[in-house]
């Protein structure tokens, strides 16, 4: 009897509770707290709630030169948790002497004065190196540098030179750095980056394990401003919003990649401060237009295409439904998010402000995000204290804990 007590008091959670139910549940977890304490419970529960469903947070700025023990904690915050559980301060010694040059996955690309980049993911603490930076990357954007006792040095044509600043290393090499896979996923899948230059139609990519770039040819007549990863392949976009996309032979490591611009209806013209991503398999564009009426404001748009399409088209995008949008002012690669609780349906989250003269700004001091109804347009700012002020925030990442 005691044995059967104790096998009634050990329920099967793995098989007890319907997969719609535990959906159900899932999608009323009030905090990410709740909800990895609910994916560990068991492979069903954990499927249930799939990792893109965790709350995205919106990482503040941090001082990489400051010699404090304070430069090397970074603050997060949590739009959608309540207020006294909205911010996370994690101790991270990775990032000084580093900045920050692209986030996927919920991992943070780093890029130190010496070009050498590091993978990092600031809530589990897991590293992973990718080749460093060298002249080849810096001539592909028409710069001409040399390394002197372990420091860049930039050559101008009159012949003077310049140190190049930690703050200057995205102009100079990497300006974003995009993943195709997190680098310790369980799937068996290989990570593969790839990196928009500071001004090049030329994209570096390498695999995890590599020990160099390779520089490849986006064939776009413009330079490239922003690189998705969709449908298992690399897209490139340029500046005036034309794509390219890539291919690679998955059965030798060692293959090329090869472009192939991809014909399409451009997005409307007047598009600024454009922001792409990759959504259920669909090209996703979010974008401001300005409007001059009697006064000067800017729209949010939202356009989607779908890349395997015959005659692949933009659609503007009138009511998302359940997905919401997060975009980041440092970066020009986004993200989606679907099913989940506490999130705006149909809204585009804003790292910063369109324009500093909202009303809800007036007479408060901090910083703000802003929220927009693309249904509407219409917008909320949202304020959190700056962990340095003067700065806004530096972009948008969902927190991965397992890979």
């Amino acid at each position: 009897m005691a044995a059967l007590a104790e096998k009634r008091s050990e329920p099967d959670w793995s098989s007890g509770l319907p997969r719609k139910l535990l959906e159900s549940i899932a999608k009323k977890l009030p905090s990410g707290r709740d909800a990895a304490s609910f994916r560990l419970v068991c492979s069903p529960w954990c499927a249930a709630l799939p990792l893109g469903t965790f709350y995205p947070m919106l990482m503040l700025p941090f001082d990489p030169d400051s010699p404090d023990d304070d430069a090397a904690v970074i603050t997060f915050y949590c739009a959608m948790d309540d207020d006294d559980e909205a911010t996370i301060d994690l101790r991270l010694p990775e990032v000084r002497g580093k900045v920050a040059c692209g986030v996927s996955h919920g991992w943070l690309a780093l890029m130190d004065g010496a070009a050498a980049v590091t993978l990092l993911n600031p809530f589990t603490g897991a590293a992973v190196a990718l080749p460093p930076a060298d002249r080849n990357v810096a001539m592909a954007s028409y710069k001409t540098v040399s390394m002197v006792d372990g420091a860049w040095i930039l050559h101008y044509i009159s012949g003077a030179t310049k140190p190049i600043k930690l703050s200057n290393m995205r102009d100079v090499f990497f300006r974003e750095i995009v993943l195709s896979a997190s680098p310790m996923n369980s799937r068996g899948v290989d990570c593969m980056a790839m990196a928009v230059l500071a001004s090049s139609t030329l994209v570096a990519f390498c695999r995890v394990g590599d020990t160099r770039w390779t520089l490849v040819d986006s064939k776009l007549e413009y330079p490239v401003t922003c690189v998705v990863h969709c449908r298992d392949r690399f897209v490139a976009i340029g500046s005036l919003g034309e794509i390219s996309i890539f291919s690679v032979d998955n059965t030798n490591g060692a293959a090329p990649l090869t472009a192939s611009l991809l014909l399409l209806m451009p997005p409307p013209a007047h598009i600024c401060q454009r922001s792409y991503m990759d959504i259920n398999g669909e090209l996703y564009l979010v974008g401001a237009i300005l409007r001059i009426t009697t006064w000067t404001r800017y729209e949010i748009v939202v356009y989607k295409c779908n890349l395997l399409d015959e005659n692949p088209l933009w659609s503007k995008v009138e009511d998302s439904e359940d997905i919401a949008f997060f975009v980041s002012k440092y970066f020009n690669t986004g993200f989606g998010v679907a099913s989940t609780s506490n999130i705006r349906w149909s809204c585009v989250y804003l790292s910063e402000p369109r324009l500093c003269t909202h009303e809800d700004q007036k007479g408060t001091v901090g910083s703000y995000l802003e929220m927009v109804d693309i249904n509407t347009n219409e917008s909320a700012l949202q304020a959190y204290r700056p962990s340095i002020q003067g700065l806004g925030a530096l972009c948008w990442i969902r927190p991965n804990l397992w890979s």
